[in-house]
C-alpha cells in the first residue's frame, strides 16, 4: 500500500512539473539576449527590433537605467510585444549582496512596480531579472560564509516583495559551479538548489566554447537541470559573446558559425529535460559584433552608410536663422546640475524649478527626449527663465565619439535648432551640452587612436553645425586625466586642450570629494585651468552625489550635501588666479535631491 501511494506521488510530482514547465521541443525553444546600453531603445529602437526578428530572440533582458525616459520604455515594450518579445527589467551589481546595500535592489523593484501601474498591459515589463555576482567581492574572498548568509536573505526579501507586487516574475544569473557550495545555515541544502527552488527561471551563466568533456557546457549544467527538473522549474543556458583573455569562456573566437552549430546540437542533447527553456546569448553588444565581423547571412544588419562629411562652413557666417532667449540676468558664478532622467523635465518641472531655488541653482543641462513634441519643453523653459536659470539642452553616450554614430549627434542640434525657431523667446535653449565618454567603449583599449581621432571629427561636426546658423553655447563634458591623451596627427596637443579651444565652455568631471589635497578638486584640475586661461575660455567644475564603488575620494554621496557645497564654496578663493574659472555643477538632479544632509 505504502509502494503504490509512493508511485502515486510521484506520478503527480511529474504530472505537475510537466504542468509548470510544459514540453521543450526543438521548435518551442526560446532565445534570450542581455541588452546592458538602455539608451539603445531611445537611439535605435527599429534595429534592436530587427536583430531580435533576424536572429529569432522572443526574450530581453533589459536594463533598466533610470536616465533613460520612462516614454523610451513605453514606446520599445509596446514595440516589442508587437514583435512577440517579453522583456525583462535587468539590473544588478556585486555589491546587492550585502546587507546594506538591499536599499538598491528594492528601488529597482519600485521602480519596475510603479512603471507597470502608470503603464498599458502591452507596454509593461514581463518581469525583473537580476545578475548580482557576489563572488568579485574582496570579501568573497576572504570568507564567503557571511556573503553567502547576507546574499540569500536579500534574495529571499526581494523575491517576497516582487511576489507582493502582482504577476512580475523573478530570475536571476547564476554561475555553474555552485554546485558544492551550501546554503548558509543548513547541511543538506545547496546553494544552486536554494536559488533554483525560489526563482522563476533562472539563467545559468555556461560561459564555455566546448560542448563535452568535463569542462564542456553538457557536463557543466547537468546538476542544475535535474535540480530543475524535479522542482518544476525552468532554465536558460547562457553562453558569452564577449571577447575574453580565456579564450574557452566564450565564442567571440571561435565565430558565428561555431556558436550556432553548437547551440542548435546543445538544444537537441537538453531537450529531454523538461526544465529547459532554451538559450541566452551574452550580450547584445558583443553578439552583434560578431555578426557583422562574421558575415551571417542571418544576422546582418543593415550596411553602415558612407561616413557624413564634415560640414562646410556656412557661406555667410553672420547670417544667423536659429533665434536665441533673451540675456540672462544671473550671478556670474554658474551654479548648476545635470537632469539626465528626460520624463522628469517633463513631469516634474516643478519640482526641480523649486529645488534649484532652494539651492541657488542658476544653470541646468537637462536631457531631452527627441521623441517628444515641442510642447512638452516649453513650460518648463520658460519657468527656468523667469526663475534666472540659463537652460542648456543636453544628449550623449559614449558611441557618440564614433563616426557610424555622428547622426546622433546631429538629431539632438537639429531638434534644438528647430525649437528654438518654433517658440517663443523665454522658451528657448542657451546652449547644446555633449557628454560623449569614449574611453568606457572595448574599442579604447584596442584602437585609441581611432577612436580619439572619430571623437576629434565629431566634435568638430557638432561645432561647426552649430555655429553655422547659431549662437547657441556649445560645451562638453570632460575627464580630467585626458591631458595626458594626444591627438594621433598631433602628438604635442592632448585631447583636453583641444576641447576646451572648441568649445565655448568646458564642464570638467573633478569626481572629487574633497576641494584640498594633491588628489582633490583643486589639483586635478589645474593642467585644464591653466590650458583655459590660454586659450580665452571658460571652465566649469563639476563634482559626483552618486554612489560610487570606484574609491571613497570619488563622490559626496557618504559626505553627504552640506560637506559638499562646504568644499565647493572653497573653490573660488583656490582658484583666483585662474580667470577661467566659470562655477560648479553637481551631478545630477536626482541624486543631489535625495542626498544625505
Amino acid at each position: 500500500m505504502e509502494r503504490n501511494a509512493s508511485r502515486i506521488g510521484l506520478l503527480l510530482l511529474v504530472m505537475t512539473a510537466l504542468l509548470m514547465v510544459g514540453f521543450s521541443k526543438p521548435g518551442d525553444t526560446r532565445k534570450a539576449t542581455w541588452i546592458w546600453q538602455a539608451e539603445r531603445i531611445e537611439d535605435e529602437p527599429e534595429k534592436l527590433i530587427d536583430f531580435a526578428k533576424k536572429n529569432h530572440i522572443n526574450v530581453m533582458y533589459l536594463h533598466v537605467d533610470r536616465t533613460v525616459p520612462e516614454a523610451a520604455y513605453r514606446r520599445f515594450l509596446r514595440q516589442a510585444g508587437q514583435a512577440g518579445i517579453e522583456v525583462h527589467g535587468l539590473a544588478g551589481h556585486p555589491l546587492w549582496a550585502l546587507r546594506e546595500y538591499r536599499d538598491r535592489i528594492m528601488k529597482l523593484v519600485d521602480w519596475v512596480s510603479a512603471y507597470n501601474q502608470s503603464s498599458a498591459a502591452a507596454e509593461r515589463f514581463k518581469g525583473i531579472h537580476l545578475d548580482v555576482e557576489p563572488y568579485v567581492l574582496p570579501e568573497w574572498e576572504v570568507d564567503p560564509q557571511p556573503v553567502l548568509r547576507s546574499w540569500t536573505e536579500n534574495m529571499e526579501h526581494v523575491i517576497d516583495a516582487v511576489k507582493g507586487r502582482g504577476s512580475l516574475e523573478i530570475s536571476v544569473d547564476m554561475p555553474v559551479w555552485f554546485d558544492n557550495i551550501m546554503v548558509p545555515n543548513t547541511q543538506s541544502t545547496s546553494l544552486p538548489e536554494w536559488i533554483i527552488s525560489r526563482f522563476d527561471h533562472v539563467t545559468l551563466m555556461a560561459y564555455r566554447q566546448q560542448l563535452d568533456g568535463g569542462n564542456g557546457i553538457i557536463e557543466l549544467v547537468q546538476n542544475e537541470m535535474e535540480i530543475a527538473d524535479r522542482f518544476g522549474k525552468s532554465i536558460f543556458i547562457g553562453v558569452n559573446t564577449k571577447p575574453m583573455t580565456e579564450t574557452h569562456t566564450t565564442f567571440y573566437d571561435a565565430g558565428i558559425q561555431a556558436m550556432d552549430a553548437a547551440l542548435k546540437q546543445m538544444s537537441e542533447r537538453l531537450e529531454h529535460h523538461a526544465s529547459f527553456t532554451g538559450i541566452a546569448i551574452h550580450d547584445y553588444q558583443y553578439w552583434n559584433r560578431m555578426l557583422e565581423r562574421d558575415g551571417d547571412a542571418g544576422g546582418l544588419p543593415d550596411p553602415k552608410p558612407d561616413p557624413e562629411p564634415l560640414p562646410k562652413p556656412d557661406p555667410d557666417p553672420g547670417q544667423i536663422s536659429v533665434p536665441m532667449p533673451p540675456p540672462m540676468e544671473r550671478n556670474s558664478t554658474v551654479v548648476g546640475t545635470y537632469v539626465w532622467r528626460a520624463e522628469l523635465a517633463i513631469n516634474q518641472p516643478d519640482d526641480i524649478i523649486a529645488f534649484a531655488k532652494e539651492q541657488g541653482i542658476n544653470y541646468l543641462y537637462v536631457r531631452l527626449d527627441l521623441q517628444q513634441p515641442f510642447d512638452a519643453y516649453r513650460s518648463f523653459v520658460k519657468k527656468a527663465h523667469d526663475a534666472g536659470i540659463e537652460m542648456h539642452a543636453m544628449g550623449g553616450h559614449p558611441a557618440w565619439a564614433l563616426t557610424e554614430n555622428r547622426q546622433r549627434i546631429m538629431k539632438l542640434v537639429d531638434y534644438v535648432k528647430r525649437y528654438n525657431q518654433a517658440v517663443a523667446p523665454e522658451e528657448r535653449f542657451y546652449g547644446i551640452h555633449l557628454d560623449v565618454e569614449p574611453y568606457v567603449l572595448p574599442e579604447w583599449s584596442s584602437s585609441r587612436d581611432d577612436v580619439v581621432a572619430q571623437w576629434r571629427d565629431n566634435m568638430n561636426v557638432f561645432v561647426q553645425s552649430v555655429k553655422a546658423d547659431s549662437k547657441l553655447e556649445i560645451s562638453v563634458d570632460l575627464a580630467v586625466w585626458l591631458d595626458r591623451t594626444f591627438l594621433p596627427d598631433k602628438p604635442e596637443l592632448s585631447i583636453s586642450e583641444w576641447m576646451i579651444g572648441r568649445m565655448d565652455h568646458v564642464t570638467l568631471m573633478a569626481f572629487r570629494n574633497m576641494a584640498e589635497g594633491s588628489n582633490g578638486i583643486v589639483a586635478v584640475v589645474k593642467q585644464e585651468m591653466q590650458m583655459a586661461d590660454r586659450l580665452g575660455k571658460r571652465i566649469v567644475v563639476a563634482v559626483e552625489m552618486k554612489e560610487s564603488f570606484e574609491g571613497e575620494h570619488i563622490s559626496f554621496y557618504d559626505k553627504g550635501a552640506e560637506e559638499m557645497i562646504k568644499q565647493l564654496d572653497k573653490l573660488p578663493e583656490m582658484l583666483a588666479e585662474h580667470s577661467s574659472y566659470t562655477g560648479f555643477m553637481i551631478h545630477a538632479y536626482d541624486y543631489w535631491k535625495e542626498a544625505k544632509p
